[in-house]
C-alpha cells in the first residue's frame, strides 16, 4: 500500500474585521505557510490548497485558524475540505492532471 498523502483546501475567514478587505489576514496566513515545511501549499483565489500527511495538515490548519485571533479579530470561521486516499498516493498536481487528460 502507498504511503498516506492527503490533499485539502482551507479558507480562514476573519469575521469582525474593521473593513471588507481580507488581504492582510490572508498575507499573514501565507507567511505562516512559507515558514513551515510540514505541508505543501498553493494559494488560489478562494483559499489555499494543502498536501501532506493528514495529521500535519490538521495541525497546520489549527495554527492558521488562530492567525486572525492573534491579529485582534473576535471571530474566525474556517472551512476545511480534506481528501485522503489510502490506496495510492495522489498529489494536487496528479488530481488536476487526471481531469486534464480527459479534456
Amino acid at each position: 500500500m502507498a504511503s498516506s498523502l492527503a490533499t485539502a483546501d482551507v479558507s480562514v475567514i476573519a469575521l469582525g474585521r474593521p473593513d471588507a478587505s481580507a488581504s492582510a489576514y490572508i498575507a499573514e496566513i501565507q507567511r505562516r505557510l512559507a515558514a513551515q515545511s510540514r505541508v505543501g501549499y498553493r494559494m488560489h483565489a478562494m483559499g489555499t490548497s494543502l498536501e501532506g500527511p493528514t495529521a500535519d495538515i490538521l495541525a497546520v490548519v489549527a495554527e492558521l485558524h488562530a492567525v486572525p485571533f492573534e491579529l485582534g479579530v473576535p471571530r474566525v470561521y474556517t472551512v476545511l475540505k480534506l481528501d485522503e486516499r489510502r490506496d495510492k498516493e495522489q498529489t494536487l498536481d496528479d488530481k488536476v492532471q487526471s481531469v486534464e487528460r480527459l479534456l
